[in-house]
């Protein structure tokens, strides 16, 4: 679909907002990973936890009404809350360099940095006893890039599972008339499914930019909602997470940035049947790297549009680029797309 006021960038990555670095760590064996999401000097952050089965870190520090203005990064992580582990060694990556919040106090120069995170639930998907470590996290800080981001079974998607089918860590970007950017970064991990049961058509197609999903069929009609199993307790459906990251070069308060992480939930409704359901811990963060300034309430609200459906997108990019593992069939293998 062409949109004549928001097109992709260039990697139609979240790396396509100046100023982010992303990097992995997968563990291809254990079905197991964690990405790291850099915003180079740091940046205005918010936070929204809509998710009943949340695992995180460090998100209270978000509240507008609390002191940190600035974060160095964030992590997203497999391991469900032993993976919240990996964290320290991502900070230890920004401490070797001088990044994080300053203490004046001390007579040696020293830092904290400030790495809030979320954490998916894997452990019924590959190893139940190997997690993502604060190695591991260092190892994905020393794997930071400007540059293309690789999808599907990698990082923190390593081990998803989306809808009874096999999950993955997808990204996408929005560029706007006026130059603004923003891009997104999801672990695509829901309870719910992103596709229609019967026809396999995606909930979410309609959001396409530029045949960006890059089907073979054209699109399928969607059927009414099909209560009947999708809330049957299974092992592999009472713990699921969709977390992420929103990025945008438009200049934010923290309460505007918790704002845009907000209404960015509004994607994982739109990409995903049912969404935020009591077996879900669904996270979003949001990164301002502050260079555009905004004029009005409706131009916020604009960026919190944009950012929904490209979060969206880049769920449904996860979905797409996963390959089956773990006992889960892939979405492009089940319905040959």
């Amino acid at each position: 679909m062409l949109n004549p006021f928001m097109q992709p960038g260039p990697l139609n990555a979240i790396t396509d907002v100046p100023g982010i670095q992303v990097g992995h760590y997968t563990d291809s064996q254990n079905l197991t990973g964690l990405t790291v999401v850099f915003p180079q000097g740091g940046a205005v952050a918010g936070v929204d936890v809509r998710g009943s089965a949340p695992g995180t870190r460090e998100t209270d520090l978000l509240d507008p009404v609390n002191l940190i203005e600035k974060v160095q990064a964030i992590v997203l992580s497999g391991g469900s809350a032993y993976g919240l582990e990996a964290v320290g060694g991502v900070m230890r990556y920004l401490e070797e360099r001088g990044l994080g919040h300053p203490i004046a106090e001390l007579s040696t120069p020293t830092v904290v940095p400030i790495v809030p995170a979320a954490v998916l639930f894997d452990l019924l998907v590959g190893s139940s006893k190997v997690r993502p470590t604060a190695e591991n996290g260092y190892q994905a800080a020393l794997a930071l890039s400007s540059g293309p981001v690789a999808q599907g079974n990698v990082g923190a998607g390593t081990g998803a599972r989306n809808g009874g089918l096999k999950g993955g860590i997808g990204t996408a970007s929005a560029v706007l008339e006026n130059g603004g950017v923003v891009g997104a970064i999801v672990a695509a991990n829901a309870h719910g499914r992103s596709h229609d049961p019967k026809s396999g058509e995606l909930y979410g197609r309609f959001l396409e930019l530029e045949g960006e999903f890059k089907l073979k069929r054209p699109p399928q009609p969607l059927c009414a909602p099909d209560y009947s199993d999708i809330f049957l307790s299974t092992p592999l459906q009472t713990s699921n997470t969709v977390i992420g990251v929103v990025a945008t070069t438009a200049k934010l308060s923290k309460a505007q940035a918790r704002k845009i992480a907000m209404m960015a939930h509004d994607g994982i409704a739109r990409a995903v049947f049912p969404a935020h359901t009591m077996f879900d811990g669904d996270v979003i963060f949001s990164l301002s790297t502050g260079n555009i300034p905004l004029e009005t309430p409706a131009e916020l609200s604009r960026i919190g549009a944009v950012a929904a459906d490209v979060f969206a997108r880049a769920l449904l990019h996860g979905v797409l680029n996963a390959t089956s593992a773990g006992g889960l069939i892939a979405y492009r293998e089940k319905y040959d797309v």
